[in-house]
């Protein structure tokens, strides 16, 4: 999940493509990719659960963003498969946004405190 984070901030499409379990991808998602990270600044990722049982994995986390709209988030429970000792994304469920606690951090690694910052 960590690996797939880091290529979505540096734009690493054909490491996305390639860790995407084969058949689950369509042509279409290289070009659909490449314009959401010409238009996403990634900020952080909190990985809230993951769990393995033998070859499946669940990973729910979230992924603080910044678009032309300003910040978000991406909360998500991606399943994986592990194939010849590699993990591929075979698909997720796109949760409910977690609104940010009282005293949270702003996600935008300000260092201030949300309510002070961004949430203001």
């Amino acid at each position: 999940m960590r690996s797939r984070y880091s290529a979505f901030c540096c734009g690493d499409v054909e490491y996305l493509l390639q860790t995407h379990l084969v058949g689950n991808a369509s042509p279409t998602d290289a070009s659909h990719l490449r314009a959401t990270m010409a238009n996403t600044e990634w900020l952080k990722l909190d990985v809230l659960r993951a769990e393995t049982a033998g070859d499946k994995g669940v990973v729910e986390f979230i992924a603080y963003y910044r678009d032309q709209r300003g910040l978000g988030q991406l909360h998500e429970r991606s399943d994986f498969l592990k194939q010849e000792n590699r993990w591929f994304y075979s698909g997720g469920i796109h949760l409910p946004a977690i609104k940010p606690q009282r005293n949270a951090e702003c996600w935008c690694g300000s260092g201030k405190k949300f309510k002070k910052c961004c949430g203001s």
